[in-house]
């Protein structure tokens, strides 16, 4: 059953077409990788979900409703969640606070936010630095902070944009630890833009390739690190 389907949508920015009659489902349950190279439209097709933009023409449907003008604010009470690629916690705050101000869109007790933040805080192994300032959190720090602020809105479907960009090799293990938890432990479904190869193909159920905005193709990760244009575009000739 899809949670989530994208028909035959387009974003345009006067004459530029940056999204081109992009359709596809999302099934419940399931880790859907959405690649491209720089510019090809990933990070505005998560715009246009949660109409952070507004779709130029075409219709997302989200368990069953048409969500397409829908505000931000009530897709996230829908539950989608998001992350951002260029992470901006509240750096004056502790970790804690950022999280539980996040879950305030939910709870509306003190006491109810505040348990939320202690079970995400948690889940993404954030505890000992609860009480940190978030603005000295490192870039491993920071980029699961923005993953723990999302957790923390409840969602079911939840979009991650380049969460593992600037990590080491061990943080990157355990960032693909935290995203498969996301799915199998919380049953949240995902949907991720990533530009590492190591992180979209070992999690990824399906993949969708974009380039320019448009759809090339999709399938398993095997069909597509072995489809000709995308070993061009995105993975390189001597990818095997």
């Amino acid at each position: 059953m899809s949670i989530l389907s994208l028909k035959n949508v387009t974003k345009n920015f006067g004459g530029l077409t940056a999204v081109n009659n992009v359709s596809f489902d999302v099934e419940e349950g399931e880790i859907l990788g959405l690649i491209g190279p720089n510019g090809s439209g990933k990070t505005t097709i998560f715009n246009l979900i949660n109409h952070f933009f507004p779709v130029s023409s075409g219709d997302i449907i989200f368990k069953g409703n048409n969500i397409t003008h829908k505000k931000t604010h009530e897709i996230a009470m829908l539950g989608i969640g998001r992350t951002f690629q260029v992470v901006k916690p509240l750096k004056r705050l502790s970790v804690a606070d950022n999280i539980m101000a996040a879950a305030f869109s939910r709870e509306s007790t003190f006491e109810g936010a505040k348990r939320v933040t202690r079970e995400v805080l948690e889940f993404t192994h954030l505890d000992h630095v609860a009480h940190q300032k978030a603005g000295g959190l490192p870039i491993a720090g920071r980029k699961r902070l923005e993953i723990a602020k999302a957790l923390a809105t409840r969602p079911t479907l939840l979009l991650l944009d380049e969460t593992a960009a600037g990590l080491n090799p061990a943080e990157l293990d355990e960032a693909i630890d935290i995203i498969r938890a996301i799915r199998s432990d919380l049953g949240i479904t995902i949907i991720i833009v990533e530009h590492i190869m190591k992180v979209i193909m070992n999690i990824s159920d399906r993949i969708h390739a974009i380039a320019y905005g448009t759809t090339i193709t999709e399938g398993s990760p095997a069909e597509v690190a072995a489809n000709p244009t995308v070993i061009e575009a995105y993975l390189g000739s001597d990818y095997h």
